[in-house]
């Protein structure tokens, strides 16, 4: 039963029988039998039918939502048993948000010192990926926004405000000023995160709310692809000063991080899991470790909110 139920929240995260099996270690045909079998069991189509994967039926999605309660409860015992045994071991699952990465390291590492046989898998995606990750159980846990989009039931610790800063060449003419506005930083050749991108949602509201309009020259679903163009100093980009931080684009005076004012205005930015008790022992112990040091001020985006240029 826990098997067939994988396969269903497998088929729930991948949308395709194929990448289900696939990421389940199994056939395609094993895969089908198995949920056939569950509809079987439970006396009623879960899946649609068809040639593709064409979505749940109403009952597959109650069975959908019991079967990440019964796969969450199965995984927590069986990692609480181990952890017993041997100690908290195994691979911690992070998700994280492309403009929160600069906060993943400070995370990580002050968790594996105090568990040094636990491995990571850290993965960048949307804000919407995040929460689908987290509710489908592949993940154990998420970095996203908490204050900005709806979140579903999920268990929160807050991190750090994301504040936003103009991304420029120090030597053109907005690279020298103390801050400027949202309305004039529109005005410059900007390369901007996709419309996915929650940040880049909230990037548009803020240049709606100051009457311009966001018209960037090149978008992309990568940080690393914008951190490419602002570092030929012949672009500028729009994100927080922390993550600039974290990708080496400001601090050896070529590149500035200016503060956009008017409006001035953040989002919070924090760990999420999902809601269940009791959690799952490496879940928890994350937590636990956020906690302490939020609680001791170590938790840092990397970089402060003001004009950040090498002297």
């Amino acid at each position: 039963m826990i098997d067939r139920l994988e396969f269903l929240l497998a088929l729930s995260r991948e949308h395709h029988f194929g990448r289900a099996a696939q990421s389940c270690g199994v056939s395609q045909p094993t895969l089908s039998a198995g949920i056939k079998a569950l509809e079987d069991t439970m006396g009623a189509m879960l899946v649609e039918r068809g040639s593709r994967f064409r979505g749940f039926t109403p009952e597959g999605l109650r069975v959908l939502d019991w079967a990440r309660r019964i796969v969450g409860d199965a995984r927590a015992m069986r990692q609480e048993i181990d952890a017993l045994k041997r100690g908290l071991s195994g691979t911690l699952r992070i998700a994280v948000i492309p403009t929160a990465l600069g906060i993943t390291p400070q995370l990580t590492t002050a968790f594996r010192a105090r568990n040094p046989d636990v491995r990571f898998s850290i993965r960048t995606c949307t804000s919407t990926e995040v929460l689908k990750l987290v509710d489908d159980l592949a993940v154990e846990a998420g970095v996203t926004y908490l204050d900005n989009e709806p979140l579903g039931r999920v268990g929160t610790v807050p991190l750090y405000r994301e504040r936003y800063h103009l991304i420029t060449a120090t030597d053109s003419p907005a690279g020298r000023l103390a801050a400027i506005t949202w309305a004039d930083a529109a005005r410059l050749p900007l390369c901007l995160l996709t419309p996915d991108m929650q940040n880049r949602r909230i990037i548009d509201r803020m240049l709606k709310a100051a009457d311009a309009d966001a018209a960037p020259v090149l978008e992309s679903n990568s940080v690393s692809v914008l951190s490419a163009h602002v570092r030929t100093t012949g672009w500028s980009t729009i994100m927080p000063a922390g993550l600039a931080r974290a990708l080496g684009l400001v601090g050896d005076g070529r590149i500035s991080a200016i503060p956009l004012t008017g409006p001035d205005m953040s989002h919070e930015v924090g760990l999420v899991a999902p809601h269940r008790e009791p959690m799952m022992p490496l879940t928890a112990a994350l937590f636990t470790e956020v906690r302490r040091l939020v609680a001791a001020g170590r938790l840092s985006p990397g970089v402060s909110d003001r004009h950040d240029r090498k002297s």
